[in-house]
């Protein structure tokens, strides 16, 4: 962080296309063995809103996270829905 090779700590936000593209594929596999399989994220990754427009995207279920981060984690949830929903249209 400090020599700013990364834009955003790895262990607070997800890498798009790191750990987030290996999340993708997992749910799509994942999704093809079981339709109903619910999946989420969970620690910090799971308040932060960053990484909750990336989790809305590749389709996860759920994210869960500290308390104090509840509020703005539902936030986040909805304005991913709302801005996704926008993309579609």
């Amino acid at each position: 962080m400090q020599q700013r090779i990364l834009e955003d700590d790895p262990f607070a936000t997800l890498d798009e296309d790191g750990s987030a593209a290996l999340m993708e594929i997992a749910e799509e596999k994942g999704r093809t063995v079981n339709a109903n399989l619910h999946l989420g994220i969970c620690g910090e990754h799971g308040g932060d809103p960053a990484s909750i427009h990336i989790c809305y995207r590749i389709g996860l279920n759920y994210v869960s996270c500290s308390p104090y981060r509840v509020p703005l984690a539902r936030l986040a949830g909805a304005q991913a829905v709302i801005e996704y929903e926008k993309e579609e249209r």
